[in-house]
């Protein structure tokens, strides 16, 4: 076993019955249960605040969050000889959420809107206002990159002898780039416009998909809080459905289906429906695929890339109908 990791681990109590090597960290069992030892690169506010935050929230029964672990000095960082810093969080042997299980997915719907229900009961502190939980405002996000597909459309237009993906771009760009000007002026309206402040900003996980759902026999564990922010969770909920969506061809029985779960443990506002709608309703996809692109080398195109804009204009005339079977719009 590395050196390092064991400096570490010997810093906490009770001792490991057993050790193996996990995804870039240790997966130790102890008499009190499962841990996990992970090295430590953020700064000691960051993780101060998590700690404060998944000590507060209040959890409701079939809900866990993977909690850090102080070493027997009472720190939450533990260093070894050379320097290294690690934590210790709670582990938790269960699977991710299968996202080829409609009803598991909607199951992990209704557990989402207990953390976010538990997230809301936390007060934020004047000492939390760090760069890492103030993240860049949903509006100012869809402009900033409205601007960047109208930047990768004009270079695109300016050239001559034009390779497969970007005649792919062209041809797709107006439908597209329509969908994103809407969400962007939907955004726009509802956090800076006459609606301003109608949608209240909460903690948000901030990485919620299928990975960070672990589902036990009888609970279900989010983990890897590292991303947490104050915003709309909304886009906690976008994120983990869009996964499904797709995997599900933009099928509207299951989107009704886990947007009622979801409602059924947490009430949806209409102004956060709104915002869901208009997430959905950006391409987010669509604009990662030109942003790419335009920031990478322009003289070589992997097939992969015209691929997947060409399975994005396969998947439009479904997803156009989600949009307006699930949302009205």
């Amino acid at each position: 076993m590395n050196d390092r990791y064991m400096e570490a681990l010997e810093q906490y109590e009770p001792e490991a019955v057993s050790v193996r090597r996990g995804r870039g960290a240790w997966i130790c069992e102890t008499e009190t249960g499962w841990r996990i030892l992970k090295e430590y690169r953020g700064t000691v506010k960051r993780l101060e605040f998590e700690n404060q935050v998944l000590n507060t929230i209040l959890l409701e029964p079939g809900l866990q969050v993977d909690h850090y672990i102080c070493n027997r000095d009472g720190n939450l960082l533990s260093i070894a000889g050379d320097g290294t810093r690690y934590v210790m969080k709670e582990w938790y042997p269960d699977r991710e959420c299968d996202l080829k299980n409609p009803e598991e997915v909607c199951l992990a719907a209704s557990r989402l809107a207990l953390l976010h229900k538990g997230l809301r009961t936390v007060e934020v502190r004047e000492e939390w206002n760090l760069g890492s939980i103030l993240t860049e405002p949903l509006n100012k996000e869809l402009k900033r990159h409205n601007r960047e597909l109208l930047r990768a459309r004009n270079y695109i237009r300016g050239k001559r002898g034009r390779t497969g993906f970007e005649l792919c771009v062209i041809a797709s760009y107006p439908e597209f780039y329509e969908q994103a000007r809407r969400a962007a002026e939907l955004m726009e309206e509802l956090m800076a416009g006459d609606q301003a402040g109608a949608v209240p900003l909460y903690l948000c996980h901030g990485d919620l998909d299928q990975h960070h759902l672990l589902m036990g026999k009888n609970h279900t564990a989010v983990v890897d809080f590292n991303r947490m922010h104050l915003g709309i969770q909304m886009s906690d909920l976008y994120r983990f459905m869009r996964k499904a969506m797709e995997k599900y061809g933009w099928d509207v029985k299951l989107g009704r289906s886990v947007l009622d779960a979801y409602r059924s443990a947490l009430p949806v506002t209409e102004e956060e429906q709104k915002v869901l709608y208009g997430l959905f309703l950006y391409p987010e996809k669509y604009w990662k695929q030109i942003n790419f692109y335009y920031n990478t080398n322009k003289a070589w195109i992997p097939a992969r890339s015209t691929e997947k804009i060409l399975a994005l204009q396969e998947q439009q005339e479904a997803r156009n109908h989600f949009l307006k079977a699930v949302f009205g719009s």
